[in-house]
């Protein structure tokens, strides 16, 4: 392996962090509140956005569930991974 694979891989395993904590932490305002009963869709949604990088539903159900209204709102509002990065 590559140090140029090694590298790539630690990228992807930091996304894959993030995407965890994804919902676990605030920073996110000023979005229409999402309630907690809207979950599977958030996390529909996130997975979406994520494609590949996404951690596995069960993980991002309880994120969204531990996660605030405006928080939700924020992903919900997230169209590019970068976005999503923003609801941090």
């Amino acid at each position: 392996m590559s140090s140029s694979d090694n590298r790539n891989g630690a990228g992807r395993v930091a996304l894959i962090l993030m995407a965890v904590s994804l919902l676990s932490l605030s920073g996110c305002s000023n979005y229409d509140p999402v309630p907690v009963e809207k979950c599977s869709e958030v996390v529909k949604h996130a997975q979406k956005v994520l494609g590949s990088m996404a951690p596995d539903g069960k993980t991002m159900m309880a994120d969204c569930k531990a996660a605030s209204d405006s928080e939700r709102g924020c992903v919900m509002a997230a169209t590019k991974k970068g976005a999503l990065a923003q609801c941090m």
